[in-house]
């Protein structure tokens, strides 16, 4: 199991279920519309995905919060990006990067959980995320699942 997170070569070649191909590339527009999102609008995402009252915030203060957004979006924008090279060129790599967009997931969920967010209502934001936390351990299993009489490689 460990050779089909780290495979000793990085290569084109893919021997997971062909369905965890378009999960990931599902997952990778979603996210990257998402860090998009955040870059160039990030005081909607913040005060209406998110819920956070930033209308009730100083001046200085939401700003900060906008500019954390951006930079959080441009930190994801990078991992999708990378997430688009593996799906184009390193198929390998799929269920390394499942596994890696899983524990970021987690761990981010595990951040909020001890310094939670003040927010207003049940934001959108909660059932997206649990969307893409669904997408992203079904395509993980998919992904080791392997199906070497079906192998694809483009």
């Amino acid at each position: 199991m460990l050779n089909q997170f780290l495979p000793r070569r990085v290569e084109n070649l893919y021997h997971g279920h062909k369905l965890a191909l378009w999960l990931f590339a599902l997952l990778i527009l979603m996210k990257t519309a998402m860090s998009l999102n955040s870059i160039f609008n990030g005081y909607f995402v913040a005060s209406s995905a998110d819920g956070i009252p930033l209308n009730t915030f100083p001046s200085a203060a939401s700003q900060t919060v906008v500019s954390l957004f951006a930079i959080w979006g441009l930190a994801h924008l990078v991992i999708s990006l990378l997430c688009i090279l593996v799906l184009v060129r390193y198929r390998s790599m799929i269920p390394f990067m499942f596994a890696m967009l899983l524990l970021e997931h987690l761990s981010r969920r595990l951040i909020l959980y001890l310094m939670p967010i003040a927010r207003t209502g049940s934001p959108p934001g909660i059932s997206v995320n649990l969307v893409l936390f669904a997408l992203m351990i079904i395509g993980l299993v998919l992904s080791l699942w392997r199906q070497d009489n079906l192998l694809v490689r483009e």
